[in-house]
Parts: structure tokens; C-alpha cells; sequence
């Protein structure tokens, strides 16, 4: 840009160039109308189930649950009965499924049941009762309590599914690493509710517990408490329907295979 300087005690800076003199620009920018016609139309793709991210199919749905009513609701009426086991804070992924065992694949029948006989097996040796027996594929602990923070650590889907093929069908915490809570609903392998309170310090491993969800509530039968959970809200007829996919087609948003 071209400019003059007036050598003056006080120079000041005059631009050649005024404001007025540049063009103007239009205040939106306007496209033409397109329409479909029969010589030009316009093609969709459909939506399917298959993802760049994730193309991963498992064996079967696995929240399995004892619904008190037939007809489907935003919150499912199911309930969930069994052992509870008990650990503690921070409990992450790797000691949910250690890196290991990620070699298994899920959507393989026999290594999905493979990989629920590993659940847990990377917890320190504090934690002297086993959650998955030796030479077993399933726990008899249907229900796992934990603390704040239950599932952190990486992003492998492989925690729930481990926890969904061993039998658990809902995990209660305090808090969730949200990927964690993310995988767990989108695979619909354990129903991942948050407690109220710390209940991982009023339960311990072995006692026998309800879970009503239409309640948000868990009823140890063993000391006789009730505690009260947060709502699973929306993620919960998800997990019913057996993951996200599952969920998708069910309603209508993807075709059905």
C-alpha cells in the first residue's frame, strides 16, 4: 500500500488508499437452488452399522436382566439379583482385562468365553478371593461394587466385554472413567450405575444383592441396607437392546440385517 509521511514535528500517517475506495463485500454469499430432477438425481447412501472406528461384532447381548414388565419403557423395569464382588478406587483397565489377553477376539464364540475367565485377574493380590474361579469362564459374582473412577486407564472395549462374558450384568461405582462408561454402554455388555455414596465401604464380597432400576435403587440383603443409585436415564434402553447397533436397528435408525 502506497503512503505519504509530512515530515512535521508531529508526523502522522496518511494512507493513499481511503476506506471508501475498497471494494465492498456482499454481506452473505448466495448459492444457486439445486433440486433433484431425473437427469441429475440425487443419491443417499444409507447409513449401516459398519464404522471406520469400530467393526467389531460380539458373540451375543450380554446385560442379561429379569424384566418386571413386558412392555418397554424410557426406563426399563429390570431388575438384577446375585452376589455382589466388592473392590475398590481406581481400579483400571488393565487390571479389569490385562494387555495380554487383548489378543482374543470377541466376535469368535469360543474366545469371547476365553476372555471372560480373565476378568479381573489383574487385581493385586490384596484382593485374595478370585473373582473367576481357575479352569471356570464364569464368576458367580453377577454384580461388581467399586469405588470413584471405576475403569480408567485406556480406551480398549475389551473391559466390559471381559466383565460382560464372565456374567456380570451391572457394575455400581462411585464415578466412572467416562470411556469406560462410553464402551460399556455401546457394546451393551454390563449396566454401568453410579451409587450415591460410597457403598463399596458398606458392602463386601459374597453379600446378596438386588438392583432395581426402575427404582435406582440396591438392596443388600445381607446387612439389609438399601442404598439409593443415580438414574441410568437414556443409556439404559441401549444396554437393553444389546449395545448402540443393536439399539439403532431396533428403533429404525439403520436398516436391519
Amino acid at each position: 500500500m502506497a503512503a505519504s509521511l509530512c515530515r512535521s514535528p508531529n508526523p502522522t500517517f496518511t494512507p493513499s488508499i481511503t476506506r471508501s475506495s475498497l471494494p465492498t463485500a456482499p454481506r452473505f454469499l448466495k448459492f444457486p437452488n439445486v433440486s433433484p430432477s431425473p437427469a441429475h438425481p440425487i443419491k443417499l447412501r444409507p447409513l449401516t452399522a459398519q464404522s471406520s472406528r469400530s467393526t467389531e461384532s460380539f458373540a451375543t447381548p450380554r446385560a442379561t436382566a429379569t424384566p418386571s414388565s413386558s412392555s418397554p419403557s424410557p426406563t426399563a423395569a429390570t431388575s438384577f439379583h446375585g452376589l455382589c464382588y466388592v473392590v475398590g478406587d481406581n481400579i483400571d483397565t488393565d487390571q479389569i482385562i490385562p494387555a495380554e489377553y487383548l489378543t482374543l477376539v470377541p466376535s469368535k464364540p469360543a474366545e469371547y468365553e476365553k476372555l471372560g475367565s480373565y476378568a479381573l485377574v489383574g487385581l493385586p493380590s490384596s484382593y485374595t478371593t478370585r473373582f473367576v474361579e481357575p479352569n471356570e469362564t464364569k464368576t458367580k459374582y453377577s454384580i461388581v461394587i467399586g469405588g470413584y473412577n471405576f475403569g480408567c486407564g485406556s480406551s480398549r472395549e475389551h473391559a466390559p466385554v471381559a466383565l460382560g462374558a464372565a456374567g456380570v450384568a451391572a457394575v455400581v461405582a462411585e464415578s466412572y472413567a467416562r470411556i469406560f462408561f462410553r464402551n460399556s454402554v455401546a457394546t451393551g455388555e454390563v449396566y454401568p450405575l453410579e451409587s450415591e455414596g460410597r457403598i463399596c465401604e458398606e458392602c463386601k464380597t459374597g453379600d446378596t444383592v438386588t438392583i432395581e432400576l426402575a427404582e435406582s435403587l440396591l438392596i443388600n440383603h445381607t446387612t439389609g441396607k438399601e442404598y439409593k443409585l443415580k438414574p441410568i436415564g437414556d443409556a439404559g434402553p441401549v444396554i437393553e437392546a444389546g449395545g448402540i447397533f443393536a439399539y439403532a436397528r431396533a428403533t429404525g435408525m439403520i436398516p436391519s440385517n
